[in-house]
């Protein structure tokens, strides 16, 4: 079923890259002279993000069979993720992803993705079912729905869950993977009847249910049948719904160096705090300032906090 016939904590599926990140703050990609290597990709980062809290997780999610691609299964393991479902793909290159950093809201990102992405190769009869329908969490991204074969691969990964609880789709809309927006609400609307939770901001809402009032969004979203409704507003905190319960938790003020993280540490700091069985306004309060750490640091991956971390933040704020 899994490693040593035991769950998974969490598993992701999808996207996977090597972050080429510049060393120069405020300038432009033509000015920089050095960049630093680091594993991304956002549903790999949160599998990152929470296995730096313990929990056991993997990434399933396919890489190129060259140098790149070696790095990835090494800097996996190195970060306690399993690489048990990261596979090759003949004559593909491993994603490499360009930013450049223009604090405190400006990070331009350059996807060298062509002519197609190993993670987008992701194939329904390589899928372990088993390990997915087992998995507390079981967490996708949108991108993986703007292309087949990876598109069904994931309703074929849902349906093997059969809405189980904590199934948890990230709205992480990227414009450039898709040839037009009502494309990528078309498949949205039905992958949410999958989901228990969704997770994403007000433009992400906007595509997803055609909202981005936050109350409205989190509603539509609600009425989809989800458990849980997640909106991130930015500077503005973060708003959750059930149908018992709403939520509002306010920022944590950083200086930012690097925003693209800061929403994949929420994600795993959200993963973490649902096992423990926190309630939701916790949750979102460790979540919320795991993200704002990560935003004030140059890498994602690597930069993930600890709990112990997040937690004195936390615990501060109080």
């Amino acid at each position: 079923m899994t490693q040593n016939n035991q769950p998974y904590d969490v598993i992701t599926i999808g996207r996977v890259s090597v972050d080429v990140y510049p060393h120069q703050v405020g300038v432009g990609l033509e000015h920089v002279t050095s960049f630093g290597k680091f594993l991304g990709g956002s549903a790999t980062n949160v599998a990152v993000a929470a296995a730096k809290y313990g929990l056991k997780s993997a990434v399933i999610t396919r890489t190129g069979n060259d140098p790149f691609g070696k790095f990835i299964h090494q800097e996996l393991v190195r970060l306690g993720v399993s690489d048990e479902f990261v596979s090759g793909v003949a004559g593909l290159p491993t994603p490499v992803v360009f930013c450049e950093i223009f604090p405190p809201d400006d990070f331009p990102l350059y996807f060298y993705r062509e002519p197609k992405a190993p993670d987008l190769v992701i194939n329904t009869d390589e899928l372990d079912l088993e390990a997915i329908k087992s998995a507390k969490i079981y967490w996708s991204t949108v991108t993986g729905l703007s292309q087949e074969p990876s598109r069904a691969a994931h309703f074929a990964a849902w349906d093997a869950r059969a809405r189980k609880q904590h199934t948890i789709l990230d709205l992480d809309y990227r414009p450039m993977f898709w040839s037009a927006p009502e494309l990528a609400t078309e498949q949205v609307e039905k992958a949410l009847a999958h989901a228990t939770i969704a997770i994403g901001n007000k433009e992400e809402c906007q595509v997803a249910v055609g909202e981005t009032e936050p109350m409205r969004a989190a509603d539509a979203l609600l009425e989809r049948g989800l458990e849980i409704a997640v909106v991130k507003q930015g500077p503005k905190g973060v708003l959750a719904k059930t149908r018992d319960e709403t939520v509002e938790v306010p920022p944590y003020f950083v200086d930012v160096v690097n925003g693209l993280g800061a929403g994949d540490s929420f994600g795993g700091a959200f993963c973490y705090g649902v096992l423990q069985g926190w309630g939701l306004e916790r949750i979102l309060k460790f979540a919320n300032v795991a993200g704002a750490i990560v935003a004030s640091r140059l890498e994602c991956s690597t930069a993930m906090p600890s709990f112990e971390e997040v937690e004195d933040i936390v615990k501060g704020m109080k």
